[in-house]
């Protein structure tokens, strides 16, 4: 059995001020929600985010496609690399477009837990499992 990473144990302080390890916790969640091992997917968050600084959604955002193909590659998230690369692009994209780059402003533009959970749903890549995963520590600190 896997063991289940938390964001503490991604070095991710969880507050609802803190929409800098809101996002970082979101990132993660969404590399560990896709079927690939744990581990992996915290490496790849650890290169991404730690080793090339791409810890806020405009940095992100400023990724070309095969630059985040790079990355993941370095960290061995090779199964699903292009599409998640696509991906990350993407949520980077539609949180700045849509949410001025916060979290915490899709919480507040959120009525309840569930309505929030619905907003990020809406992300392409995001499903029920990458929104269990954030949830299990985010939902502690936001509802």
């Amino acid at each position: 059995m896997t063991k289940t990473i938390s964001a503490e144990d991604l070095h991710i302080r969880l507050h609802p001020l803190s929409d800098s390890a809101l996002f970082k916790w979101l990132l993660a969640s969404f590399l560990m929600g896709k079927r690939i091992q744990a581990e992996i997917a915290a490496e790849a968050y650890r290169v991404i985010v730690e080793q090339h600084q791409r810890d806020t959604p405009r940095k992100l955002g400023h990724c070309t496609h095969r630059e985040l193909v790079r990355m993941l590659g370095e960290a061995h998230y090779v199964r699903y690399d292009e599409t998640t690369a696509e991906r990350l692009l993407a949520l980077a994209t539609k949180l700045n477009d849509e949410y001025a780059g916060r979290v915490m402003n899709m919480v507040e533009a959120s009525a309840n837990r569930q309505d929030f959970e619905k907003r990020l749903q809406a992300f392409d890549g995001i499903g029920p499992k990458t929104v269990e995963i954030f949830m299990r520590e985010a939902g502690k600190v936001l509802f």
